[in-house]
């Protein structure tokens, strides 16, 4: 289903060629912090989900700080991956693809962001209208193992994925 649209040799010089500067809050600051505390607060959800789509700001807002805590607790801590993923999308304004994103910064190197650029860079042109944990389960095994494989962290090939579809898409 998923095939590497450029040689995987490449993954680190495309890496590279991704702006590091957009990940810095998120990666750097807010990551650790919620890997530390073991949830996500309001203001570092609001920040995760406009770091992935801005235009979810609205809905998010509308989350209860406790909800999000507890929903969020959840997520990093059950051991059921199916569960792991869709309690996320019980948060207002938190699809898959925003749960992905909190779920790729929760745990470094476990899970990668599904997005529309990284899915065309493995060859699926067209996004999936409605996901489902079966995809994301089979993308997130397909990322782990190129990742694994390769010698680079999931961030670096989310990095590549999204660097090389924004320059060749």
């Amino acid at each position: 289903m998923f095939k590497l649209q450029f040689d995987q040799k490449e993954i680190s010089y495309w890496s590279k060629r991704y702006p590091v500067a957009d990940d810095y809050q998120v990666e750097k600051i807010i990551a650790p912090q919620v890997r530390n505390r073991g949830y996500f607060t309001k203001p570092d959800l609001l920040t995760m989900c406009h770091w992935k789509t801005p235009r979810s700001k609205p809905m998010v807002e509308r989350n209860l700080e406790g909800f999000i805590k507890t929903i969020t607790r959840t997520a990093l801590s059950t051991p059921d991956e199916h569960f792991r993923i869709e309690v996320l999308t019980l948060l207002s304004g938190v699809s898959w693809s925003t749960a992905s994103v909190l779920l790729h910064f929760g745990f470094p190197d476990t899970y990668p962001i599904l997005d529309y650029r990284a899915l065309w860079s493995l060859g699926i042109e067209v996004s999936p209208a409605f996901y489902n944990f079966g995809f994301w389960w089979q993308y997130t095994q397909f990322c782990k193992q190129l990742a694994a494989k390769t010698g680079v962290t999931m961030r670096e090939l989310d990095r590549a994925l999204w660097q090389y579809s924004k320059e060749n898409q």
